[in-house]
């Protein structure tokens, strides 16, 4: 979906000459169509994510296709927890992490790799404080029936390329069926990391149970994200 100038502010609650201003100066992937910029949906919630963006997933909620979206409890359980995952560069790290993930028979884990390595080519997914969330570009390639988000805690912490040039020592790998569910795990992930109980579980690696229960309360706290 592409999205006007107007509906990128009022998805990242800001002021029109503030999204212009992103545009010019921040990075932020647009392009023109008949002089007006155009921002496609994914692109402009990978960005605010990356920058630590609030943004809103109540259009996500409203789209119509049917199928519910999945909270962050779930889609981590669904995608498991796993500790001292190893790997010494982001290659490495991430062929651990594609040995993890719950795939379809139809996508080799080679092909995985590849996606993801491509993914961090165009822009690194590290988002900061030692956390990156490595993805595909186009999650309806991977024909994903059940969406989940597998997280990892890494052996070391390993050079990202992140945004604050920290390296990486946890990782959120979310697998969606579509862009809908892809864009609300991002923002669910994306909320999670701004509350400080939960980035303390990350930080002293919590048991699996206290990162669950830590996900439901922050889903039952109500936060639309």
């Amino acid at each position: 979906m592409q999205m006007t100038v107007k509906d990128a502010a009022q998805a990242l609650n800001v002021a029109e000459k503030t999204v212009y201003r992103w545009i010019q100066t921040g990075g932020l992937p647009a392009y023109r169509v008949a002089g007006q910029y155009r921002i496609n949906r994914a692109m402009l919630f990978e960005w605010a994510t990356s920058k630590r963006i609030n943004f809103s997933a109540t259009d996500l909620a409203k789209d119509p296709e049917s199928a519910p979206l999945p909270t962050l409890a779930a889609a981590l359980q669904d995608g498991g927890i796993h500790y001292r995952v190893s790997g010494a560069t982001k290659p490495d790290v991430l062929k651990s992490l594609v040995g993890l993930l719950k795939l379809p028979d139809s996508v080799t884990r080679d092909l995985m790799l590849q996606a993801l390595i491509a993914r961090e080519q165009l822009q690194s997914t590290g988002v900061g404080d030692g956390v990156a969330l490595p993805h595909v570009r186009n999650p309806a390639v991977l024909e994903i029936a059940t969406p989940s988000i597998c997280l990892c805690f890494l052996e070391a912490p390993v050079p990202f390329d992140a945004l604050d040039g920290k390296p990486v020592k946890v990782l959120f790998a979310p697998l969606s069926p579509n862009i809908r569910i892809h864009l609300h795990l991002l923002s669910r992930i994306s909320f999670a990391l701004r509350h400080p109980a939960f980035k303390g579980l990350l930080a002293n690696e919590g048991r699996r149970d206290e990162i669950l229960e830590a996900a439901r309360a922050l889903e039952s706290d109500g936060a639309a994200g």
